[in-house]
């Protein structure tokens, strides 16, 4: 079954930049299709694979800083080559 989630993560911190660049890079390093916007990150893939990448990545953010937020948005299906018809 495939996946697309959408992610924001939020450090609480005036160092904000460089985490939010590290994950980005790590999920980049993964086999999925990963897609970047200025206000969150898309990863498409199959379920149990994106979730399992997924988990390990939000732990290693969360390990590095003291507080910080993840907000994520998950639709069942491969989203990736959605274009607007408007």
């Amino acid at each position: 079954m495939d996946v697309s989630v959408e992610l924001t993560l939020m450090p609480l911190s005036d160092d904000f930049e460089n985490p939010i660049k590290d994950f980005i890079k790590r999920l980049r390093q993964s086999p999925f299709t990963v897609m970047e916007n200025p206000l969150s990150t898309q990863v498409y893939g199959e379920y149990r694979a994106v979730m399992d990448l997924l988990s390990t990545e939000i732990e290693t953010a969360f390990a590095g800083q003291d507080h910080i937020v993840v907000n994520l948005k998950m639709v069942k299906s491969d989203r990736s080559g959605y274009e607007p018809s408007f």
